[in-house]
């Protein structure tokens, strides 16, 4: 059975691409918003979470998993970090551009220098967000710099990849060699109730990692007939699944990433404590085969799903 992870990006920087639920008028604190991240990361811990997904892209995230490791002095979890993005909103809600896509050799030593002080507890380390239009999987010494870390450091390659070609990308970073051996070992991928693509890659026989992000789909997987009324037969199915087994829906979606498809971990995305514990009462049940096949029966066409989330705000 898939493990739940916590990815970090929601407490690296204050705003993030998902639904508006509020507003609030509450100026940004940044020595609280690190007490709080570093709450939550204790929390996590004290509930069994060993797995953390972080990335410079996520603001002061990689530091502060980073700080937070050294300052328990604990030495159980296994952390993933990418390399390719670059935060840029300086922690600004008014910010226009949050982050700076950059695949180059040089991105690549930069970030390293600063990832690299997460060993040992750093186990795999991926391209972040890797698209056909950058040219990263054809990039030779990219790829070799890559092969390079993966001998002498020990860990794993992997890709993480956005967007409706996302399937495409993965099949040709699984045909990618370095010295004649394959160099990605892992894979992070968007999978949920809506955008089930990726599924046609993943069988019995797949021997790479695969880690699930965005298993709540930005937020849209909790009623909003209103604004979605396209997935009013996911909300009703939805809802009557945590009636259920009494859990929220976060835990209803997350479950189905974790039953309906071979994968190795699902990433919490929740910034809260209390968005973390009823992310964790996924552990609490399993959805029947039927259950299952039922929700499998909404997948939704990639390139709307997509379409959608571009047109999400960062709150």
């Amino acid at each position: 059975m898939a493990k739940i992870g916590l990815g970090t990006a929601a407490i690296g920087r204050p705003l993030y691409i998902n639904i508006k639920e509020k507003n609030t008028s509450k100026p940004f604190d940044k020595e609280e918003f690190i007490r709080e991240g570093e709450a939550l990361l204790d929390f996590a811990y004290a509930k069994g979470i060993r797995i953390l997904d972080t990335a410079p892209g996520y603001g002061l995230a990689e530091n502060l998993v980073l700080e937070w490791l050294k300052q328990r002095k604990i030495s159980d979890v296994s952390v993933s970090s990418k390399w390719g993005y670059t935060y840029v909103a300086n922690f600004s809600e008014t910010a226009i551009e949050h982050e700076v896509k950059e695949h180059s050799l040089t991105k690549l030593s930069e970030q390293w220098k600063v990832t690299k002080e997460l060993l040992p507890s750093l186990n795999t380390y991926q391209i972040h967000s890797a698209t056909l239009d950058t040219g990263v999987l054809q990039n030779t010494d990219v790829l070799k710099r890559l092969y390079e870390l993966k001998k002498k450091h020990h860990v794993a390659i992997g890709i993480t990849t956005t967007g409706h070609n996302q399937l495409e990308v993965k099949r040709l970073a699984m045909n990618v060699q370095v010295e004649n051996e394959a160099l990605f070992d892992s894979f992070q991928v968007t999978y949920n109730v809506f955008d089930q693509r990726i599924a046609e890659l993943v069988d019995t026989d797949f021997d790479r990692k695969i880690i699930i992000k965005e298993a709540l789909a930005n937020g849209r997987v909790f009623p909003n007939v209103q604004r979605y009324p396209q997935y009013e037969a996911h909300y009703d199915l939805l809802l009557e699944l945590s009636k259920k087994y009494t859990v929220e829906i976060d835990a209803i979606a997350l479950r189905f990433c974790m039953d309906s498809i071979k994968s190795d971990i699902v990433l919490s995305g929740a910034n809260t404590q209390k968005q973390l514990a009823e992310n964790l009462k996924a552990y609490d049940f399993v959805l029947t085969e039927e259950e299952i096949a039922r929700i499998k029966m909404l997948k939704v066409d990639p390139e709307g799903y997509w379409s959608e989330r571009k047109k999400l705000e960062w709150n």
